[in-house]
């Protein structure tokens, strides 16, 4: 059964009609941590205007294969993506893809609930179910490198960092703690385990450090030695790095969180929302 109520849908609701209604964004630049490149140091950007869904999952189901989501891309915004990305000497190659579930599960945020550690430029990742609260604006996914290097996937928000001032929203989608391996033992049980609230504080710690001394305390995360329980692959921790390193010299700042037996569902901002 889809949950509805759960406390993260509610939050992802509120934030979308903040960033329909007060953000308006030009489009979305999103990265997700379901896709990464195929080769080393290179990442890979979807330029095709009109983008199918993946169902990039298993054991879930028959309707949640059914799930549609109207989404645009648009081959002007992967462009001058492409171009920011180059300027620092960053490989990237064009491709025509789907948008993964780890993108549009979350914009739909549509029965299922399944809310997604959210990060981005402006105001967090939120619902945009097309019913009641549509994005209307292009929507281009920007995949993370094959690597689990965060200072790699931190200069790569650095390289997109300019698109902001053409009020173009950077969301990156992952989760603050990420065990799938530990769920059976939180089943029933909602209470987090120890590993969840210890990491899903020091990543708010290190999110909002000084911009200064943001990029060291964030790649300190994965030296922990709690590191590889909250996140037994880093691929959904690494897409704040790249929003981090979109931010600049703004202020990062978590917005909410739940720590949920081996998962936290935090959401992050970084910079101010204009009045």
């Amino acid at each position: 059964m889809y949950d509805v109520l759960h406390p993260a849908f509610m939050k992802l609701k509120e934030i979308g009609k903040e960033i329909t209604n007060t953000v308006k964004p030009k489009a979305v630049v999103v990265f997700s941590a379901h896709w990464q490149g195929e080769r080393d140091g290179q990442i890979e950007i979807n330029t095709a205007k009109q983008t199918d869904l993946i169902y990039d999952f298993y054991g879930f189901p028959q309707h949640y294969f059914q799930e549609q989501y109207p989404n645009i891309g648009s081959e002007e915004i992967a462009t001058q993506v492409m171009e920011a990305v180059r300027a620092f000497d960053i490989d990237i190659k064009p491709v025509r893809r789907g948008l993964d579930h780890g993108v549009w599960a979350s914009f739909k945020v549509g029965k299922e609930a399944r809310a997604r550690f959210l990060l981005l430029e402006i105001t967090p990742l939120a619902a945009f179910d097309p019913k009641v609260n549509p994005l209307n604006v292009p929507t281009v996914q920007v995949s993370l490198f094959s690597s689990e290097n965060p200072h790699q996937h931190y200069r790569l928000g650095q390289a997109v960092s300019q698109l902001r001032s053409e009020n173009i929203l950077i969301i990156v989608s992952g989760m603050a703690v990420h065990n799938l391996r530990d769920m059976h033992k939180s089943f029933g049980k909602p209470e987090p385990l120890p590993y969840t609230t210890a990491f899903d504080e020091a990543l708010k710690k290190a999110a909002e450090s000084h911009p200064s001394k943001r990029e060291n305390e964030m790649a300190s995360l994965l030296k922990r030695p709690d590191a590889r329980r909250a996140h037994p692959s880093f691929d959904h921790l690494l897409p704040i790095f790249v929003g981090a390193g979109a931010a600049g010299d703004d202020a990062g700042m978590r917005l909410w969180t739940m720590k949920e037996g081996s998962m936290s569902w935090a959401q992050y901002r970084f910079g101010d929302v204009a009045s």
